[in-house]
């Protein structure tokens, strides 16, 4: 456990210093059948909306647009997202979204894992439901 939350750390620590990604467009998607909005995300990637009527909601991080992700939709940066997790943790006994590597794997996450969500740097395909556009 504790491996697997500073191997988290590291990659979240480490997207946050490098370069950001371009400056187009971020897309939410979530599993089909997940309802809901685009005022939602803040708080399912905050870790206070975990559920959406019986489904359980599982986000993940995209490293590859990260910093772009954290800066326009939840107005905070690598390091305070980092501490609001390591707080949470401790204080709600919950767990930081996985961190994956690229849209490729996000996309791929959202289309197998019921009541999965995440956030892409490209559009997606019509195999999820596309909550918001940043």
């Amino acid at each position: 456990m504790q491996r697997i939350y500073k191997t988290w750390m590291f990659s979240l620590l480490f997207a946050g210093m490098s370069s950001r990604a371009a400056a187009g467009d971020l897309y939410f998607a979530c599993h089909t059948g997940v309802p809901l909005t685009a005022a939602d995300i803040r708080d399912v990637f905050l870790g206070e909306k975990q559920f959406v009527n019986t489904i359980r909601l599982v986000p993940v991080d995209n490293v590859a647009v990260q910093a772009t992700f954290l800066e326009r939709v939840l107005k905070m940066n690598a390091v305070k997202y980092a501490t609001t997790w390591v707080k949470k943790s401790f204080r709600d006994g919950i767990n930081a979204p996985a961190a994956l590597a690229n849209d490729a794997a996000v996309l791929e996450f959202i289309i197998r894992t019921p009541g999965g969500c995440g956030y892409l740097g490209a559009k997606p395909g019509n195999d999820v439901s596309v909550i918001g556009k940043y």
